[in-house]
């Protein structure tokens, strides 16, 4: 059994130790217990919450922000790109940014052909009525379908990883084409929690080493965030991420109702959920193939931030995840796997992301210039510490 996943393993109902702060227990990567039993990542979220402040000095910051995206898109036709879903963070993220602060956004969305219609509709309605124009990018469907196969019979939990860097790459794709020097991410670590190193890992190289390996290699239009290239558009291009989300005292649930009166937004049930292959993946395949819950990190977060309390995480962590067993037939049939294949992937071994080739190694050794870029703000710092600090073993 790879020892990475730690769900994995078969714990005794009294070896597991609960933080007494949050719900993350000991079957959680790297998590350490104070002598109080707080595990780390409450500590962790401490020393954020430090670095990142809300009220009067959050809203500073923000506005210091604001300014030098102004600055920079003089005589250009927008100040900020901000990547879009239909979810409920990154529709927030147009409103302020139009709305509240004034700044002429373009608003940007990688289509990987598992759209859900209420995502599709919540992207219309807030940007028609925001007047804020769309740059997006459609995947070959069946190239990336090819992709797919094969992260799955990788047997490694990161199967939207193809998704998550390509939005990465459109983001920097439209700020290069507009040259906007500023991307707008809707990531807040007091709403989504700290995810813990070790679940997840993605760079271009994991891609192309992956579809190399278990496919035939091409990678066809999908777009990739290869490293020279990344580290051009920070260097030359001087494209900023910024994350307002830090700065601001975020109320998930007042956002949702907000969006809704406002725009005709509609809530589709539940995180990362506005997409049909994350929804799989958040709700069938990684709590199926890796015992793998992401609800330990959204609960987790929402009871440190104060909105909810650790005897009702408690309580929910405990039921069945919502499933649509439609989606589980939409993706068989959409990869062609028949169902003995699909028997055969779910139960193969896990495989971590250390044993295939990827950028890491090259991140730890580069640690000082990605220091150096956190700290002027080009790469965030989940980044600089998960991807440059943090070591596979």
């Amino acid at each position: 059994m790879n020892n990475h996943f730690k769900f994995l393993n078969n714990y005794k109902e009294e070896e597991i130790q609960t933080c007494n702060r949050c719900i993350y227990d000991s079957r959680i990567p790297k998590i350490t217990f104070d002598e109080d039993g707080i595990c780390n990542y409450c500590a962790q979220y401490d020393q954020m919450m430090d670095e990142y402040p809300t009220g009067k000095e959050g809203e500073e910051i923000i506005l210091k922000e604001v300014e030098a995206a102004k600055k920079d898109g003089i005589g250009k036709p927008y100040d900020v790109v901000i990547g879009v879903s239909g979810g409920a963070d990154s529709s927030y993220m147009v409103d302020i940014a139009k709305e509240k602060y004034g700044l002429r956004v373009l608003a940007a969305h990688f289509d990987n052909t598992y759209n859900s219609r209420i995502a599709v509709e919540n992207i219309d309605c807030v940007l028609d009525k925001l007047d804020v124009d769309l740059y997006t990018h459609v995947v070959d469907n069946i190239q990336y379908q090819e992709i797919y196969k094969s992260f799955f019979k990788a047997s490694v939990p990161e199967i939207d990883t193809p998704t998550d860097i390509a939005l990465a790459t459109v983001l920097y794709d439209a700020a290069e084409k507009y040259d906007i020097r500023h991307i707008w991410e809707g990531h807040s670590f007091r709403s989504e929690g700290i995810s813990p190193p070790g679940w997840f890992y993605m760079d271009a190289m994991y891609i192309k080493r992956i579809h190399e390996k278990f496919g035939d290699g091409d990678l066809g239009n999908l777009p990739v965030l290869w490293l020279e290239k990344w580290i051009d558009w920070i260097s030359k291009s001087k494209i900023k991420k910024f994350r307002p989300l830090y700065y601001l005292d975020y109320d998930k649930e007042a956002n949702k109702k907000m969006l809704s009166e406002k725009y005709g937004w509609q809530w589709y049930g539940g995180h990362h959920m506005e997409n049909r292959s994350a929804y799989f993946v958040n709700n069938y395949y990684l709590p199926k193939k890796f015992g793998i819950d992401l609800r330990y990190s959204e609960f987790s977060a929402l009871i440190r931030a104060g909105q909810m309390s650790r005897s009702e995480a408690l309580i929910k962590i405990k039921e069945d995840k919502p499933f649509d067993n439609d989606i589980l037939v939409e993706i068989k049939k959409r990869t062609n796997f028949s169902e003995q294949e699909w028997d055969e992937i779910m139960s193969a071994p896990p495989s971590h992301y250390s044993e295939h080739e990827t950028y890491k190694k090259t991140f730890e050794e580069m640690q000082p210039f990605f220091y150096d870029l956190y700290k002027k703000g080009y790469v965030t710092k989940s980044f600089y510490y998960k991807f440059c600090v943090l070591k596979d073993h």
